[in-house]
């Protein structure tokens, strides 16, 4: 199945300020959620935003707040994202049927959130360089698990020019400085 960007929406779970310095290898992390935002903005994927229990947990860390510029965040307090109304609504408003999906924790909010849109009919594609755990295990056993449950495993890079498909053109320029 080919990944078509008028057909797809990017979600961001949850990359806030007290949970971030514990994942595994979270300079590339950063590095890597930086660029996918970017990239996706250069295209023109709309990204949804979560947060998860503001008031313990923190703000969407200041680069990432800063590559995504005004945005809104939804606050949640389930894991999965699709246990809050606001999240599917907001969904559902784009109309769109695939899910680039990127954030923490790999083995909690991710892995929900992506067997939770499998079963509402959405295609989640997780980007494995752009989540993580505070064990890299943990983010290895999610992987596997969406990987069975029918998520599309790829990479920042991958993504990026699969959406962008062709060469010669100014987005497929600017996604080429993004990635190098």
């Amino acid at each position: 199945m080919r990944i078509l960007k008028e057909d797809t929406v990017g979600l961001v779970i949850d990359v806030q300020e007290k949970l971030f310095p514990h994942m595994q290898e979270k300079e590339g992390l950063e590095e890597n959620l930086t660029r996918i935002i970017a990239g996706l903005a250069v295209i023109g994927i709309p990204i949804l935003v979560t947060e998860q229990y503001v008031k313990g947990l923190g703000l969407t860390i200041a680069s990432v707040h800063q590559v995504l510029g005004d945005f809104s965040s939804l606050e949640k307090l389930s894991f999965s994202c699709c246990d809050e109304p606001d999240f599917m609504n907001a969904l559902k408003s784009h109309g769109k049927r695939n899910v680039i999906i990127c954030g923490i924790e790999t083995h909690v909010c991710v892995l929900q959130t992506a067997i939770d849109l499998l079963a509402e009919g959405y295609q989640p594609i997780v980007i494995e360089d752009c989540v993580s755990s505070r064990k890299l295990s943990d983010k290895q056993t999610a992987i596997k698990r969406m990987r069975q449950e029918g998520a599309i495993i790829s990479s920042m890079e991958s993504i990026l020019f699969e959406l962008t498909r062709t060469s010669g053109t100014e987005t497929f320029k600017a996604i080429s400085r993004l990635v190098k």
